[in-house]
C-alpha cells in the first residue's frame, strides 16, 4: 500500500492510506537515507509503501520503501554538529513565524533558514506575528524587516494569530496544498493553527517571563488535514538553525540577492569576503543589499555557529 506520513515518534509511524485510513507502522529493516545522516530516517510529509500485518487482533503496518522525496527541510543541532534532522518532507511551502520579541527571532536566524530552504527547493513565506501586541516604534520595525525581506523576493505578510488578523490571507495561500509552520517556540504556530482550525485544539503554551522564551508544546512534527483542503505539519519550536552539507563557496548562491549580483565579480568564484572588485561588497558599501543579510552570510561561510545573537532590531549598517 502506498501512503503518506502524518506523524512520527521516532519508532512508530502514523501512517494515512490512498484509501483514507490511517495505520499505525514500523520499519523493517534499517533504511539509509542517501547523501545524509539523519537522526530520523522517515520524516512527517514522506511518501511510502507499506504491508498490513495481523498482530493478535491489530493490523499494524511495516514500511518497505520510501519513495523519492520532491524536497525536505532539514537541520543540524547547533550544539551537536554531526547530527542532522529531517523536519518534513514533499513541501509545497513553509511558513516561518518570526516574532520581535517574546521571543525574539534573531535575523540570523531566519537567514539561516532561508538559505537551508532556498538551497532545499522549498518556498518560505515570512509571517510577522503578534502584530496586535507592538508600538508604533516595533511596528516600524517591522514594516523595515519585511520591505528588507521583500525586495530579496519573499512574500511577507503581518499576522496576528491571537486576533486573526490576516489569517485569511494565511489561508488562501495554503488551500490545496502542503505546508509547514516553524519558528521559535513561543511564535504562535500552534496558535495560528487553531486559529485556521478552531476544533484543532492544539495545546499552546504562555512565554517564560524569566527568559522570554516559548515553553515546547509541540514534541514531534505531526501533519493535520484542515477543512478548507489543505496540510498543514506543526514542528516543535526551534531554537538554533545549524546549516547542512553546505560548501562556503556555494552559500551565497542561497542568498537570492547575492546570487543575481555573482557574475559581475571579478572572480568566478568569490567569497565576497576579502576578494578585489566584487560585486556584492560594492552593493553593500551603497546599501542595496542589508547589512543584516552580509552579517549572516558571514558567519555562515566562516562556520561561527554560536554567534547568533544578531538582534532583529540591527539590520543597519
Amino acid at each position: 500500500m502506498l501512503g503518506t506520513v502524518y506523524k512520527s515518534t521516532g519508532s512508530w509511524y502514523t501512517v494515512k492510506a490512498q484509501n483514507g485510513g490511517f495505520y499505525e507502522c514500523r520499519i523493517k529493516g534499517k533504511f539509509r537515507i542517501r547523501g545524509i545522516k539523519s537522526t530520523n530516517p522517515i520524516a512527517v510529509g514522506d511518501q511510502v509503501e507499506f504491508d498490513v500485518e495481523k498482530v493478535g487482533d491489530d493490523a499494524v503496518g511495516v514500511i518497505h520503501e520510501i519513495r523519492d522525496r520532491a524536497n525536505y527541510i532539514v537541520r543540524k543541532s547547533v550544539n551537536l554538529s554531526k547530527q542532522t534532522h529531517i523536519i518534513a518532507a514533499n513541501l509545497d511551502q513553509v511558513f516561518l513565524l518570526v516574532t520581535l520579541n517574546n521571543p525574539t527571532t534573531y535575523t540570523i536566524f531566519i537567514d539561516r533558514f532561508l538559505a537551508t530552504a532556498e538551497a532545499y527547493e522549498v518556498p518560505v513565506v515570512l509571517l510577522f506575528n503578534k502584530i496586535d501586541t507592538y508600538n508604533e516604534e516595533e511596528l516600524a520595525e517591522i514594516k523595515y524587516l519585511a520591505a528588507l525581506y521583500r525586495k530579496v523576493g519573499y512574500t511577507c505578510i503581518g499576522i496576528s494569530a491571537k486576533t486573526g488578523k490576516n489569517v485569511d490571507k494565511v489561508k488562501e495561500l495554503m488551500t490545496g496544498k502542503t505546508s509547514m509552520f516553524a519558528g521559535h517556540s513561543g511564535a504562535g504556530k500552534s496558535t495560528l493553527v487553531n486559529a485556521l482550525e478552531p476544533q484543532l485544539q492544539l495545546k499552546t503554551a504562555e512565554i517564560s517571563e524569566q527568559h522570554l522564551q516559548g515553553q515546547h508544546t509541540t514534541t514531534f512534527a505531526e501533519m493535520y488535514d484542515l477543512g478548507f483542503g489543505a496540510r498543514i505539519i506543526d514542528t516543535p519550536g526551534i531554537k538554533g538553525f545549524g546549516i547542512v552539507d553546505m560548501e562556503k563557496e556555494e552559500i551565497g548562491d542561497y542568498f537570492p540577492e547575492f546570487f543575481a549580483l555573482k557574475g559581475d565579480c571579478k572572480f568566478n568564484n568569490c567569497l565576497h569576503i576579502d576578494e578585489p572588485k566584487c560585486a556584492v561588497k560594492e552593493a553593500l558599501e551603497k546599501e542595496e543589499v542589508a547589512w543584516s543579510r552580509y552579517r549572516s552570510y558571514v558567519q555562515m561561510v566562516t562556520g561561527d555557529e554560536d554567534n547568533y545573537r544578531v538582534d532583529i532590531h540591527d539590520n543597519k549598517k
